[in-house]
C-alpha cells in the first residue's frame, strides 16, 4: 500500500502562484505515472496533468503554460507548480501515482488532497 500525502495549497489572490507537493511512502521511480486531479463542489474530480515514467509531461487545456509537473523521485515526491492562478482553479487538488506491472495489472494510489482556494 502507497500512501500519498499532499501539501502546499492555501488560499491565494487571482494571478498568485502556489506549488504542490505530494509525498509518497513508497519509492516512485517505477511508477509508470504520477498525476495531479481537482474536484470543485458540484464537479466531477478532473485531470490536470501528469508525468510519465519517462518524464513526458501532459496538461489540461485550461492551464497549458500556468501550471508545471514534475517529479524528484530520490524522495519520492511529485510537484506541481501553479502559476498566473485563476479563481476557475480553485479546488481540493489530489496526487495520483501508478503503477504497472509487466502484465499490465495497474494499482492507484490517491492521496487525501489539498484546498486551493483562489480569489478575484
Amino acid at each position: 500500500q502507497v500512501q500519498l500525502v499532499e501539501s502546499g495549497g492555501g488560499s491565494v489572490q487571482a494571478g498568485q502562484s502556489l506549488k504542490l507537493s505530494c509525498e509518497a511512502s513508497h519509492n516512485i521511480s517505477g511508477a509508470s505515472g504520477a498525476s495531479w486531479y481537482r474536484q470543485s463542489p458540484g464537479n466531477e474530480r478532473e485531470f490536470v496533468s501528469k508525468i510519465s515514467r519517462d518524464g513526458s509531461t501532459s496538461y489540461i487545456d485550461s492551464v497549458k503554460g500556468r501550471f508545471t509537473i514534475s517529479k524528484d523521485v530520490s524522495r519520492d515526491m511529485v510537484y506541481l507548480q501553479m502559476n498566473a492562478l485563476e479563481t476557475e482553479d480553485s479546488g481540493n487538488y489530489y496526487c495520483n501515482i501508478e503503477f504497472t506491472n509487466p502484465g499490465g495489472n495497474k494499482w492507484n494510489y490517491w492521496g487525501q488532497g489539498t484546498q486551493v482556494t483562489v480569489s478575484p
